[in-house]
């Protein structure tokens, strides 16, 4: 039972106040974004900061629903992810991690690149051209304003990486840091 203790311990030295890992549907997304919010909520946190984080939250768990790879239905695989909340001294960090398809991997890392590489007005007009071009939506339900829009709330560039998981597909991990002051 020790890695209980180890888990936690893990959890507090990295100051993880939300973790869930497993599938993900709408209903648990809302679950996992209430939870969040009563979190902030016992915290005392300011409601700015709390929007700023919880739009953040919704786009990162709704690129998760929408855009992981989808389970191997032939072996009956539950396709898993994560999702991670800290709250650090001057900031919080919402960290998520799923399986993607390697020939879709490539797109991603591009677009991250993109929107890594601009400033606030750069954001803002990638942002209204997108909305304005109107590509319509993905053949998985998005527009492709999701990792604008986090960069945007949050402020801070988008960091990202990619673990070969030698099935065709790579575990994506992203993290996106709002800062509290």
């Amino acid at each position: 039972m020790k890695y209980v203790f180890d888990l936690h311990q893990q959890m507090r030295e990295h100051s993880i106040i939300l973790v869930y890992e497993g599938e993900f549907t709408q209903e648990i997304t809302k679950s996992v974004l209430a939870m969040a919010e009563r979190n902030m909520d016992s915290m005392g946190e300011e409601s700015s900061i709390k929007r700023k984080v919880f739009n953040v939250m919704v786009e990162c768990l709704q690129n998760i629903v929408k855009h992981s790879d989808d389970p191997d239905s032939a072996k009956k695989e539950t396709n898993t992810a994560i999702f991670l909340l800290g709250k650090l001294e001057d900031s919080y960090v919402i960290a998520s991690g799923n399986s993607v398809k390697n020939d879709g991997k490539v797109v991603i890392q591009e677009r991250l690149e993109k929107i890594n590489s601009l400033d606030k007005e750069g954001l803002k007009e990638m942002y209204k051209e997108i909305i304005k071009s109107g590509p319509g939506l993905t053949e998985k339900g998005g527009a492709g304003l999701g990792f604008v829009d986090m960069a945007r709330k949050s402020g801070h560039k988008l960091e990202y990486s990619f673990e070969e998981e030698g099935n065709d597909s790579s575990f994506f991990s992203l993290k996106t840091t709002v800062s509290r002051f």
